[in-house]
C-alpha cells in the first residue's frame, strides 16, 4: 500500500501527474492533493480523474498508469 498524490498544476501537455509517496518528482511538486492509500496506481489515477480528467501516472513512480 502506498500514499498517492496528484499534482494540482498541469504539465506543459495538460496532464496532472499522479505520484506515489517517496517519488523524487513528488518532492518537487508545490501544489499537491492527497488522493488516498492504494495498492497500485490504477485506483489512484481513477480518483484523480474525478477532479482532473487529464490525470496521468508519473513515468517514474506510476509507470503502469502512464500514457503518452
Amino acid at each position: 500500500m502506498a500514499r498517492y498524490y496528484v499534482n494540482m498544476n498541469p504539465q506543459d501537455n495538460g496532464d496532472h501527474e499522479v505520484h506515489k509517496s517517496g517519488c523524487y518528482w513528488l518532492g518537487l511538486v508545490k501544489n499537491k492533493k492527497f488522493l488516498g492509500i492504494y495498492t497500485s496506481c490504477t485506483p489512484a489515477v481513477k480518483e484523480a480523474k474525478k477532479t482532473y480528467p487529464t490525470a496521468n501516472g508519473c513515468y517514474h513512480c506510476s509507470r503502469p498508469c502512464h500514457t503518452t
